[in-house]
């Protein structure tokens, strides 16, 4: 076999690094979605506690088991004294408040814990899927290492202190990539702005419930494409989000950790800055989809000469926009021919964005379609072909 390196496109886009977006929360990250080019980096890799940020890995989990058919939306969980609004645990906390012994919809538990925050909707599901919310944070740990989210620890479900949550605003933005990708019929209920449960057992959740309503991510109010994901605060902590906008096609994550100001809104008016900085000084171009042709590769073996390769995300680099193009190439790199048998999915080699030498974008390629292996006849013929030079 020879190692193939195909250079297909010679002018296309620059980094993004190194913004100059300034914001005096202590931790502020941007990316984009496609291409995962970093816009904005401060602090990202420090841990910081992520109040109720941490939910998003609590609704995770849970998405998991609905995506699986083990959970419907329909399915109704019990709800344990630890999840009662007269717990003094949820007196200053954040709640949907729920009454031990009866049962919520896991409908309304994943509105009420996006909409409300509901720390108490929070050990519901918890204790439903890991018996109790300390295994249930196993669960979650393992879901983190699933994603390569290597740093973060959690305490708990609900984002209440405790000395184990920690996240890190990189961590956080992987965790709503995650979300966004892989639940694509979950993921618009996050843009929710109003959730009025309506199975209260007792007058004061009842009149509790009239003035809480209104999702805590005001940024769903204030910014046309807004949609998700999840606010936090804590006294100590100062205020937090995980948000996502789609503007023009171009979707953007932003997190941002302790940011101290005058309430959600302000919070919400922060974020916005950071992601119209985002949408304002930078352009995206996505070169391939899945199932797109990136190149047909030789095979050897195979009952088809040859093997469509793809990418199995988005190909897609990001620029600032005062840089404009450049002298990048895109190259192919690949072992040919390929062994057959091939299956649909097989990294069968790589796409490399290039800049003056350096790597600035990869990604596998993938086959495309399955390629059989031909019987033995065929093999033989193909050997004697290839030693007389035919082939």
């Amino acid at each position: 076999m020879k190692k193939v390196v195909f250079a297909f496109l010679l002018s296309i886009i620059t980094s993004a690094a190194n913004a100059d977006f300034t914001t005096n929360a202590k931790s502020a990250f941007l990316i984009d979605y496609d291409s995962g080019a970093e816009i904005v980096s401060k602090n990202a890799d420090v841990l910081m506690p992520p109040s109720s940020m941490i939910k998003l890995m609590t609704l995770a989990v849970l998405f998991d088991e609905i995506k699986s058919g083990h959970i419907k939306m329909t399915d109704r969980f019990p709800v344990s004294e630890n999840a009662d609004y007269k717990n003094p645990l949820w007196y200053p906390a954040s709640k949907i408040c729920l009454t031990t012994g009866q049962t919520v919809s896991v409908r309304d538990l994943i509105l009420g814990l996006i909409v409300l925050s509901g720390g108490d909707a929070s050990v519901v599901v918890a204790e439903k899927l890991g018996g109790d919310e300390n295994s249930f944070t196993g669960l979650m740990q393992r879901k983190a290492a699933a994603l390569g989210m290597e740093k973060s620890t959690f305490g708990n479900a609900s984002g209440l202190p405790h000395p184990a949550n920690l996240m890190t605003s990189r961590e956080l933005a992987i965790l709503a990539k995650h979300i966004i990708a892989d639940y694509p019929d979950i993921y618009p209920l996050f843009a929710t702005r109003r959730f009025e449960f309506n199975e209260y057992t007792t007058d004061w959740c009842r009149d509790w419930g009239k003035t809480h309503t209104l999702n805590y991510n005001k940024l769903l109010f204030i910014m046309p494409g807004a949609d998700g994901l999840k606010t936090g605060h804590t006294d100590d902590g100062g205020y937090g989000v995980v948000a996502s906008a789609k503007v023009g096609g171009r979707r953007l994550i932003g997190v941002m950790n302790g940011f101290h100001g005058k309430g959600h809104e302000a919070l919400a008016n922060e974020m916005k800055k950071m992601l119209n900085y985002g949408y304002t000084n930078t352009s995206n171009k996505v070169f391939y989809r899945p199932g797109d042709v990136v190149a047909k590769m030789p095979t050897w073996y195979g009952r088809d000469d040859f093997v469509v390769a793809t990418v199995a995300k988005p190909f897609a680099i990001t620029t600032r926009k005062a840089d404009g193009l450049s002298g990048v190439r895109i190259i192919a790199v690949y072992d040919s021919p390929v062994a057959a048998p091939i299956h649909a999915g097989d990294k069968i080699g790589q796409l490399i964005a290039q800049r003056d030498g350096k790597v600035i974008a990869s990604a596998d390629l993938v086959a495309r379609d399955t390629v059989k292996r031909v019987q033995l006849i065929r093999r033989i013929w193909h050997n004697i072909m290839y030693l007389t030079g035919n082939l």
